[in-house]
């Protein structure tokens, strides 16, 4: 009787101990914090934006994951590995061999580590009152670039993200608003 009582409480023990440390690494690596994210799809060609509702999740160093409309379009920073899905497509690329994304991702990963903003060739830094502005102009092929110009706005005193807008050809842009 007395093994079988012991037997139990080292179950229960271990149990605890097992809850307790997937607690602690939880806490200690995933650093998660989620927001509430609008997408607004602007297309010069049609009348009416799409507008769509989902998350923003952050984790430290540099994981941003923006996902909207249940999931079916994303916008993923892991690391240097950019991929975005929209539509069913998925585009994927690397800020290490893709230039446009290089300082995309130097800034996303400043934001996110709640640092100050480097400086760089093709960006410019303003701020005004609590928000600074962020607009990156990536120089090279504008042909091959999905983009034309990046515009993040950021709380300046807590480095918190308020909006993202990618601005495309023409006056096409996706522009996300978080809370």
């Amino acid at each position: 009787m007395e093994d079988s009582i012991h037997k139990l409480e080292m179950k229960e023990m271990k149990s605890h101990l097992t809850a307790y440390l997937f607690l602690l690494f939880s806490m200690l690596t995933m650093t998660a914090s989620a927001q509430t994210v609008t997408k607004i799809s602007h297309k010069r060609a049609v009348k009416t934006d799409v507008v769509t509702t989902g998350t923003l999740t952050i984790r430290k160093p540099d994981y941003i994951c923006i996902s909207t409309d249940g999931g079916k379009d994303q916008l993923t920073m892991d690391g240097t590995k950019f991929t975005m899905t929209m539509g069913g497509r998925q585009h994927v690329t690397d800020s290490q061999k893709n230039p446009q994304f290089a300082t995309f991702h130097m800034v996303l990963k400043a934001v996110i580590n709640q640092q100050d903003i480097p400086q760089g060739d093709d960006m410019t830094v303003t701020t005004k009152g609590n928000t600074t502005t962020v607009t990156i102009e990536p120089t090279g092929k504008k042909k091959r670039q999905l983009f034309t110009s990046f515009v993040l706005t950021v709380n300046a005193k807590t480095k918190a993200l308020h909006t993202l807008r990618m601005n495309g050809r023409g006056e096409d842009y996706t522009e996300y608003l978080f809370k």
